[in-house]
């Protein structure tokens, strides 16, 4: 989170304290700094070096209030130090044949300003140093704030910077939970070359209420439009996937809603509501029940072919066939389950097309409708950001900082837009649940989940030091997810399923994964990762949708959302990633197995040449985790597969050989699945971490995704 690109680091005597050490382990051992009057150099204050005593060694220290860097001696301005520049940008390299040789940063008594691509966590090639039992680790914090006073009611409190006041109201003491799920301490190996920063707005809590709003609406008037047009309830989860479709084509600033695609029509949204017409096939376990499906569908045939504007030619066969089945209900009352169903599946594809033809167009209207509808309320939207940044004279037509032509390690994604000022947000806990509120609008997160948002917020934002507007982008995150999971009980959740812990560990330790290419802040088990949403996400982390990143070298693990459009979209990047980059490049890609037929993203994998190896965990021999795993149970976190998972392997030659598929390494992946999570989660004394994945349901009509 630092700033500036000043500090030092001596060669043997002195100590540097990585900002990244995990931050409850920094309070836990180390004394509140005492302010000491300040003898040093101007140009060191400016840097944001203040020098302060540590009790435990009874001696001054120097910490940067910028960058959380701690030294026992007096820092030197213009030396390269690990935190400010974990690059190396900025520091003299080592002379090697052929190597290019880079001029060395520019030393003066003013503070640099940071390019985009300096703002990143320390080297990945740094090793993750062992706790340290010797005294004198002095570090400190910056602690989380809010411009506002505190609530008037009691049981609400504002993010405060005093330290008083921490030390006396128990809802802002740092909680220690007894089981994490994710490893903030791995350091990324994704390069790519240096990036702008994103034309997104900024959140804002205002907006995103409006934002909230108008889906709920739009989400509306989609029910309504399927029942009053089709006589059907929306398909489940089908408004999810229409917007995750809808954002691998749209062109438009709004990171949830389309507003600027090709078509309007959306093939995820068409297809699904066909798949439902004339009525929803469900699953059937009884004789009698599969006895009222075949009449139920064949009554609905017949009634929609006969209120429609069909051929005669249709509107005979189909009324042939509903007699036939009828007849033959009438006759035989020995049929069993299996001869109900063969005689539906027989109907389905008699009818099935003439259904299709005379229902085609209205449910093209359908989605025209929806999509006309979405375009108003992005309008709305980017009309209320507008007056918003014009209210406190921000414009919109930010400057192009200056981007080199360079390779760097992945940094979060920033944006070009300056935030605004954020309005009061107040928070209180409810035994281990963190409620976030905003003009009586609740979000609600386990409280060690807000805690690991925390962190990421320390890591990744650089343009909030004190904390002011932490809780202000907690809430707008929170709520752009709820909007994302929908509205029905236990609805989205397959959106941010997640891959065991023990997976996530084999990955990283047999395969050098240290990225993830489709996660959010809430079931991130790295720090770095792509997400669905660049201008809440990247405070906490994101480096920007997956399909915009571009990296030429790095080990990642992708499991995408469950919707055919963006996976195919999904390989096709793979594709040209791994065909345009000569550096190690690997992607560990997890999918539903869906072989009825086969998905488009799968048959292409399978026959890809980067493909180097695949394997398939069988359905109900392996666990996910949950996708609402940031506000339920323990007991509730884990559930099995109920289809089986492919695991391909997609490497180009460089990759190959760093990071081959051995037999060995395979084994090891495939332990890791058997190692069960209910019985992790339920060790109070456990400690290893892990993260998210999605969902994986039963059905590829009812297939679930995580972020796009």
């Amino acid at each position: 989170m630092a700033s500036e690109n000043h500090g030092a680091v001596k060669s043997e005597p002195t100590l540097v304290i990585n900002s990244t050490v995990n931050q409850e382990q920094q309070q836990h051992e180390s004394p509140k700094p005492m302010k000491l009057v300040q003898d040093l150099p101007d140009e060191l204050v400016q840097a944001g070096w203040s020098k302060c005593w540590s009790k435990r060694e009874n001696r001054p220290y120097y910490f940067n209030r910028f960058t959380n860097q701690s030294l026992w001696e007096m820092p030197v301005l213009g030396q390269h130090d690990v935190i400010s520049d974990p690059l190396g940008l900025n520091a003299a390299p080592m002379p090697s044949d052929g190597a290019p040789v880079v001029e060395p940063a520019p030393v003066d008594n003013k503070p640099q300003k940071r390019r985009h691509s300096e703002e990143v966590p320390p080297s990945p090639v740094s090793l993750k140093k062992a706790k340290v039992e010797s005294p004198g680790t002095p570090s400190a914090q910056i602690i989380p704030s809010s411009p506002c006073t505190p609530a008037s009611t009691p049981a609400f409190r504002s993010w405060s910077t005093s330290t008083d006041e921490k030390q006396q109201s128990p809802t802002v003491q740092t909680y220690r939970p007894t089981v994490v799920y994710w490893d903030l301490d791995v350091q990324t190996n994704a390069v790519l070359k240096e990036r702008g920063p994103s034309d997104k707005y900024p959140p804002h809590p205002e907006v995103e209420m409006l934002r909230s709003h108008l889906i709920l609406k739009l989400r509306q008037h989609y029910q309504e439009l399927c029942q009053q047009r089709e006589g059907i309830d929306p398909p489940r989860e089908s408004f999810n996937r229409w917007m995750l479709e809808r954002k691998v084509f749209d062109k438009g600033k709004d990171p949830m809603l389309p507003s600027d695609c090709d078509t309007a029509v959306s093939p995820s949204m068409f297809r699904e509501i066909m798949n439902d017409i004339p009525i929803r096939l469900s699953r059937i376990k009884y004789r009698d029940e599969a006895k009222r499906l075949l009449f139920r569908y064949a009554e609905a045939a017949s009634r929609l072919i006969e209120s429609r504007n069909a051929s005669s030619e249709s509107r005979k066969l189909v009324k042939w066939n509903v007699e036939d089945t009828f007849s033959w209900l009438r006759k035989d009352h020995s049929a069993t389950k299996e001869d109900y169903m063969d005689r539906l599946e027989h109907l389905r594809k008699q009818c099935g097309p003439h259904v299709t033809a005379v229902a085609k167009d209205s449910v093209e209207g359908i989605c025209s409708k929806i999509y006309s509808i979405s375009c108003d309320y992005v309008k709305r939207m980017k009309e209320k950001h507008s007056a918003l940044l014009k209210e406190h004279n921000i414009s919109e037509e930010a400057g192009t900082p200056e981007i080199q032509n360079r390779l760097v390690y992945c940094y979060p994604i920033r944006l070009a837009i300056p935030s605004p000022p954020q309005p009061r947000v107040e928070l209180h806990f409810e035994n281990d649940v963190a409620c976030v509120r905003y003009k009586g609008e609740v979000a609600k997160v386990n409280r060690s989940y807000f805690s690991k948002l925390e962190m990421l917020y320390r890591y990744s934002c650089i343009d909030d030091l004190r904390f002011e507007k932490f809780l202000a982008r907690v809430w707008c995150l929170l709520r752009r997810y709820q909007l994302m999971f929908g509205v029905a009980i236990h609805e989205g959740t397959g959106l941010q399923g997640s891959l065991p812990v023990p997976v996530f560990e084999a990955l990283h330790k047999q395969f050098g994964v240290t990225f993830e290419c489709f996660a959010s802040p809430l079931n991130c088990y790295f720090k770095q990762y792509c997400s669905a949403f660049s201008d809440t996400d990247g405070f906490f982390g994101s480096r920007g949708p997956f399909l915009e990143f571009f990296p030429v070298s790095g080990s990642f693990e992708a499991n995408p959302p469950f919707c055919e459009e963006l996976m195919d979209a999904m390989v096709t990047h793979f594709e040209k990633l791994l065909a345009s980059s000569h550096e190690p490049l690997s992607f560990i890609v997890f999918i539903p197995e869906w072989r009825d037929p086969p998905t488009p993203a799968l048959t292409r994998m399978e026959a890809s040449k980067f493909k180097r190896h695949q394997i398939v965990m069988p359905a109900f021999e392996h666990e996910y985790r949950s996708g609402s795993q940031h506000i339920c149970k323990r007991e509730e976190m884990y559930y099995k597969a109920v289809h089986g998972t492919v695991i391909l392997f997609l490497q180009n030659q460089a990759g190959f050989t760093k990071w081959e598929p051995t037999q060995e390494r395979l084994q090891e992946l495939i332990n890791a699945y058997k190692v069960s999570g209910r019985t992790l989660a339920s060790s109070s004394s456990s400690t290893s971490s892990g993260t998210p994945e999605k969902e994986h349901t039963a059905g590829r009509e009812q297939g679930t995704s995580k972020d796009a």
